[in-house]
């Protein structure tokens, strides 16, 4: 849905829908590599809005009204909701990331960093 809203609001052929579509590709695997605190400081320190958007839609769907929220939370969780935390937005990151590709049209690698 959020994916879906991101595509009809960003025309085809956009930086940010290529943006927002390759970061949706490379963030479950930051996650699983780094771990959700560290993946998600890194998506926040980017400069580029599409990044961030991605982080806003990511805290809708895991029940947070702003990113902050999110990002405090990961940071200060008990270690077992630390873990169901990351459990669910792996889980959403990895729809996030179909959704990307089929709604999108945007494939791994697409984005030059």
């Amino acid at each position: 849905d959020k994916v879906a809203a991101y595509g009809e609001e960003h025309p085809e052929d956009t930086s940010e829908r290529k943006q927002y579509g390759s970061m949706a590709h490379r963030l479950p695997v930051l996650v699983h590599n780094a771990g959700l605190v560290q993946a998600l400081a890194f998506v926040e320190n980017q400069r580029k809005y599409a990044h961030k958007e991605l982080l806003d839609h990511l805290s809708a769907v895991l029940g947070f009204d702003k990113r902050k929220d999110l990002l405090e939370r990961s940071r200060s969780a008990p270690f077992q909701d630390y873990r169901f935390l990351t459990h669910h937005a792996v889980m959403a990151l990895t729809w996030f990331k179909r959704f990307a590709q089929s709604v999108l049209k945007v494939e791994p690698g697409s984005e030059k960093d």
